[in-house]
């Protein structure tokens, strides 16, 4: 498909709003109360995947239009949310500092977990730390995914201070029989310890990666052994 063709499809679902979005639970390893659902997102047919539509709409410059049709959507079902639970978005530092996506969600950000991910690098610290300050005067709480994967997280956590740290699933897998990832999510632990931060795991999919990390003190986790991406109704059943 040519580029100009791939941009006009990407433009067609987002006006039409033909995303479907999912929600898997965030759950607080002590009590197994779920506290958020995280949203993400579903594209019609399956010519791509998520992360291919994406990586197509940035690089055919409509990439915020996207991340913004998928927040409206995900924030279509918070009044179906059960009393209590947050609704946890994934926006792009370029699309987070926009006054659209900041009108966008004000209005319920007390009732957000506004997650911050890395399609592309952060030109302008200061305007992201302005808006993710606006959010947490409105009640939001900031979220860095994928900490582990690489020293760009790193960045954003010395920068940014997030209130939840997102571990990245390569430190959860295997994490029962691998010294390094325990290590390296001790001292993650640690950190958030002394900055006042909650650690939530990714992709826990073995009882032995649910127990070692509830050991270790991790808060909260996602993954399919505690919930898989569904539609909400099927989580409220």
């Amino acid at each position: 498909m040519r580029a100009h063709e791939r941009r006009t499809e990407i433009r067609r679902i987002c006006a039409e709003a033909e995303l479907e979005t999912v929600f898997q639970p965030m759950i607080e390893l002590g009590s197994k109360h779920c506290v958020a659902y995280e949203a993400l997102t579903r594209f019609p047919g399956e010519t791509h995947t998520t992360s291919e539509w994406f990586a197509d709409a940035t690089e055919l410059g409509v990439g915020a239009d996207l991340e913004l049709a998928a927040v409206r959507s995900a924030l279509a079902h918070l009044e179906d949310f059960p009393p209590g639970a947050l609704l946890s978005i994934n926006v792009s530092p370029g699309v987070a500092v926009t006054g659209e996506f900041l009108e966008l969600v004000a209005p319920v950000a007390h009732r957000l977990i506004v997650e911050l991910t890395e399609h592309e690098p952060v030109e302008e610290y200061d305007a992201l730390s302005d808006a993710l300050k606006y959010l947490r005067s409105l009640g939001a709480r900031i979220a860095v995914d994928d900490v582990g994967a690489g020293f760009s997280s790193l960045r954003h956590i010395l920068r940014l201070s997030p209130d939840i740290l997102k571990l990245d699933l390569s430190l959860t897998h295997g994490i029962e029989t691998d010294s390094g990832s325990r290590a390296l999510t001790s001292a993650l632990i640690d950190f958030a310890d002394n900055t006042g931060a909650l650690i939530t795991a990714e992709g826990i999919e073995t009882e032995g990666e649910l127990e070692l990390l509830r050991e270790l003190g991790i808060d909260h986790g996602q993954g399919f052994l505690l919930g898989r991406p569904e539609p909400l109704v099927a989580h409220l059943q």
